[in-house]
């Protein structure tokens, strides 16, 4: 009984630290609506219901896409010591040198962001508002995972390192219990003339905190009792396992505000992408834009996702 009570804790605590976590992935959405040009601000600011709902699509298709999983991450450790010297910036050039089966093992960030990106362009010259609110809802998700240092290395919950459970508590809780002090005045979007060359550069700078995200955590972990480390609370009618406040406080002080760094960058490269998007896609005047009903196919897809994601079965990493 002790032993399904402590394993029912852990799946109910895994599940809601998924990706940044959903209150962290809405919240950058939602603020990255307010930085858009007045062109784009209305037509954002008008869905900003579906951008903020929707931005944790992508990860709901972790339960029923194989595919799905490597869109969220890239193990640049597996790449050598200095892995940003070793891998091609372009898909094509990258796949030559390691193949596609290699590169989709180790995480594809950078390219899906890139591929993303280039399907928002095309959504805008086709004038098609439903593909452009829910490819910025996508396109927001890979941009945020990507500012997150434990999505570019194969220890990615410090399973490797003795921290298992780092990887939500860093982007899950930390958020939903300090984000209220964060200051999201990021400053407008703003163009980039290279999407993929970005994506690399939001990489390198996360993967550039990691050392210091499992450091802090591990020096806190022998300075703070181990009964302080973890509390129980109800949470939508069940009890959970998580980092205490306590605990919490202490390893987001010791961090020196990465969280709120990251989440910020977050936002403003994600209103820069959606931003871009829409001037490499011939600035179009969204307010005339066409209502176009979801298809039959879509609408199914969507309610299939759905129906494995309440079912819990996670298909590839349990933290990415």
């Amino acid at each position: 009984m002790k032993k399904n009570l402590h394993l029912l804790l852990i799946i109910l605590v895994w599940i809601s630290c998924s990706s940044w976590g959903f209150f962290a992935h809405r919240q950058i959405n939602r603020m990255a609506v307010f930085i858009l040009p007045g062109d784009m601000i209305r037509f954002y600011k008008n869905n900003i219901l579906y951008i903020t709902e929707h931005a944790v699509d992508a990860d709901k298709r972790r339960y029923s896409d194989t595919a799905e999983a490597p869109r969220h991450f890239i193990d640049a450790d597996r790449y050598g010591k200095n892995p940003f010297d070793s891998i091609p910036q372009k898909w094509t050039d990258a796949e030559l040198k390691f193949t596609s089966s290699l590169l989709m093992e180790n995480g594809i960030i950078p390219w899906q962001i890139e591929r993303t990106y280039h399907s928002l362009v095309k959504a805008f010259k086709e004038r098609d508002s439903i593909r452009i609110l829910r490819l910025s809802a996508d396109l927001g998700h890979y941009v945020s995972d990507a500012h997150v240092p434990l999505h570019t290395t194969e220890n990615y919950n410090g399973q490797l390192s003795g921290q298992t459970g780092i990887h939500g508590f860093w982007e899950s809780r930390l958020p939903e219990l300090f984000s209220i002090e964060y200051d999201f005045i990021t400053g407008s979007a703003k163009y980039l003339e290279n999407p993929l060359k970005e994506a690399w550069k939001i990489i390198r700078t996360s993967h550039g905190f990691l050392d210091s995200t499992l450091l802090i955590e591990a020096r806190l972990n022998k300075t703070m009792a181990s009964d302080l480390k973890f509390s129980f609370s109800e949470r939508k009618d069940k009890v959970e396992r998580q980092y205490s406040k306590e605990y919490s406080k202490a390893y987001h002080i010791a961090l020196k505000g990465m969280v709120e760094n990251r989440m910020r960058a977050s936002v403003l490269m994600t209103g820069s992408y959606w931003f871009s998007a829409w001037v490499d896609g011939g600035q179009p005047q969204l307010k005339i834009f066409s209502k176009k009903e979801i298809s039959k196919k879509e609408k199914q897809n969507s309610e299939d996702e759905e129906k494995q994601f309440n079912q819990g079965r996670i298909i590839g990493r349990t933290e990415n």
